[in-house]
């Protein structure tokens, strides 16, 4: 599936679209990519990191050791606060919501606009879903699931929107009989202190997924892990096969979690201080920024008639933005933009509106 054929496919297909669906159609382009569409950092990982998985290559005969697999279990445990045996390695953290869907859960609610991998995981499992769709400013409010959920899934801070919603109210949706699944992707360049991962000691039907590959740049190499009183991680594990997580994601999982933690604090600092540079820029060039994103990407709409041909038009161009109507309760005026550096969203401004912004020198260049 890519964008050209895009328009022929039916809703289960659009809810697997992703950012990096918007490079299908680049070979071809000339120049540089300017890439909005996905919140990937980097083209790849900090060279320390990439240093470790290099020097693994040569061991790749052997079988992922489950001392190393211990290992990569115990660094997340250390950062998190929690057991070892509430950690289950993933092959990216969309492999867990696979794992979700094969509990069999009977009332799933998923909460959009959001990540749509886990209704495609749960429809995938023959499942209804039901939808809790908010309103602009997509603010939960004091819209609560509802009683009869037995499975409720929320991004935070959300994708695509960046809202960050409150620690305690999440929890409050905690309860007997319900799976509570809180996908933190973007949380470690969020606000570490607004995280629910250290009350699965407390909530044993709370999961907390989380991701390495868009800060740590291992999008190729599918990282992650999920949070879990140890009852449920052994249930998530059962019908898994031998060696689910290879050699070098356990050292990517191991080495960034053990050794990363300057890395994301210099990494959560770039993201606060070009996000609102960003944000000053597009807001001065006409664009309504629609939330106070705290999270390493902005909703947006541009100030144009027609944001699709727009898009489609700097597409051809090489500046990719990700389209939004693919998101239940967005349509096509809405665009996420991926934090970038202020060169990056000066090309972006020009391009859209004809007219380059001034003063777009970045701090320490």
């Amino acid at each position: 599936m890519t964008e050209r054929n895009l328009a022929r496919v039916n809703e289960d297909d659009l809810l697997r679209y992703h950012g990096d669906l918007a490079t299908a159609d680049m070979v071809g382009i000339a120049g540089d990519v300017v890439d909005f569409a996905v919140n990937v950092r980097a083209g790849g990982p900090p060279e320390w990191l990439a240093s470790a998985l290099r020097e693994e290559i040569v061991f790749l005969g052997s079988y992922p050791s489950p001392a190393l697999i211990d290992a990569a279990r115990s660094a997340a445990a250390r950062r998190h606060g929690v057991d070892p045996e509430c950690v289950l390695l993933l092959a990216g953290a969309a492999e867990g919501f696979s794992l979700i869907a094969g509990l069999g859960a009977k009332h799933p609610v998923v909460v959009h606009p959001g990540f749509t991998e886990p209704e495609v995981a749960l429809r995938a499992a023959g499942t209804t879903v039901e939808r809790m769709v908010l309103e602009s400013p997509f603010t939960l409010g004091d819209r609560i699931p509802p009683a009869a959920a037995d499975l409720v899934v929320v991004g935070n801070p959300t994708n695509p929107t960046g809202v960050l919603h409150s620690a305690d109210v999440l929890r409050s949706w905690c309860r007997p009989g319900r799976i509570t699944v809180v996908d933190e992707a973007f949380m470690d360049l969020t606000d570490e202190s607004t995280s629910v991962a250290r009350d699965v000691n407390d909530h044993t039907g709370l999961v907390v997924m989380r991701s390495l590959t868009k800060t740590f740049s291992l999008a190729g190499l599918r990282c992650g892990y999920l949070l879990a009183a140890p009852d449920l991680v052994r249930r998530l594990s059962v019908s898994r096969p031998h060696w689910p997580v290879g050699t070098l994601q356990a050292i990517a999982i191991r080495n960034a979690l053990r050794d990363g933690a300057g890395f994301v604090s210099e990494q959560r600092v770039t993201v606060e201080d070009q996000r609102a540079r960003m944000r000053r820029m597009l807001s001065n060039a006409g664009f309504l920024v629609h939330t106070d994103s705290q999270a390493p990407y902005l909703l947006v709409t541009p100030p144009v008639d027609d944001p699709e041909a727009t898009r489609l038009a700097l597409a051809g161009r090489g500046i990719l933005v990700r389209r939004c109507d693919t998101f239940p309760g967005l349509d096509h005026t809405y665009w996420r933009l991926a934090v970038r550096g202020a060169r990056e969203v000066a090309t972006l401004v020009e391009s859209v509106t004809g007219h380059a912004p001034k003063n777009i020198k970045e701090r320490g260049r």
